[in-house]
């Protein structure tokens, strides 16, 4: 399927490894120049460059802390100007969950799962709305749907980003502009929790992919296909959803 994305101008955060360097990767492949950033320079300037090299793409690549919300919208005027626009914004990014529950960790999980998807809606809205309008897309987590782990505030961050998505794409909806959420279950990725999980709790990570009805975890490229198909003008109707991405591990019925 021809998606229709060659010459849009992406936005991905948190685009240095796992799902945000594949939806960057994909994206890339697509036709799509790109704006990428994520925290640590030396990744993510090795991922830039990597697409570059191999596709030929624009790649503008800043280190952004992305719970500083002032460095959040300099970084998106930024992309703005230099690609000429923007017409997709990917929010990749997460303090994570691994069941940590303490006021230090409630107060990450606050600026980087929600306040950075904020100060980056409200930077990117006019330069989508200039641009005749575009897609927003959220990754957050089946984490969110159901009971996981334990009571933490990545369970919680995540279910406000797809409340705040659906929001989102009932209020910008008259100017063009597309919102939609990802919400993947286990992804596998050699530097993250799942890698973690499987050297240190290998009984835990036995049960969670017994639990999977696929009989194993997903590829980060996966969920990139899936992210490109909702950014995607063909689509121009889909907005308000969140797509699930798990292989059948969470159990509850989506009407």
């Amino acid at each position: 399927m021809d998606l229709k994305l060659a010459g849009k101008r992406a936005l991905v955060t948190g685009a240095s490894r796992g799902i945000g360097r594949a939806t960057a990767e994909r994206l890339a492949d697509e036709g799509c120049e790109l704006a990428l950033c994520a925290r640590t320079p030396g990744p993510l300037n090795e991922a830039a460059e990597a697409i570059r090299a191999r596709t030929g793409r624009t790649v503008f690549a800043a280190s952004v802390d992305v719970a500083d919300g002032a460095a959040v919208r300099a970084f998106v005027d930024e992309a703005a100007r230099v690609l000429g626009g923007l017409d997709v914004i990917v929010s990749n990014v997460s303090a994570g969950g691994g069941g940590r529950t303490g006021p230090e960790q409630w107060q990450a999980n606050f600026q980087i799962d929600l306040m950075a998807v904020y100060h980056l809606v409200e930077a990117a809205t006019p330069h989508l709305e200039a641009a005749g309008g575009g897609a927003i897309v959220m990754i957050s987590s089946t984490a969110a749907l159901e009971t996981f782990s334990v009571p933490q505030p990545y369970n919680v961050m995540k279910a406000g980003l797809i409340n705040y998505a659906k929001n989102l794409s009932q209020a910008l909806a008259p100017k063009g502009i597309r919102v939609n959420a990802v919400s993947p279950g286990p992804i596998w990725a050699e530097v993250g929790g799942w890698a973690y999980l499987k050297a240190h709790m290998p009984e835990f990570y036995e049960r969670t992919i017994a639990s999977i009805p696929a009989g194993r975890m997903g590829e980060p490229e996966e969920v990139a296909a899936a992210i490109a198909f909702l950014a995607s003008p063909v689509v121009g109707y889909l907005t308000g959803a969140n797509l699930v991405i798990d292989g059948g591990f969470t159990k509850r019925v989506q009407y």
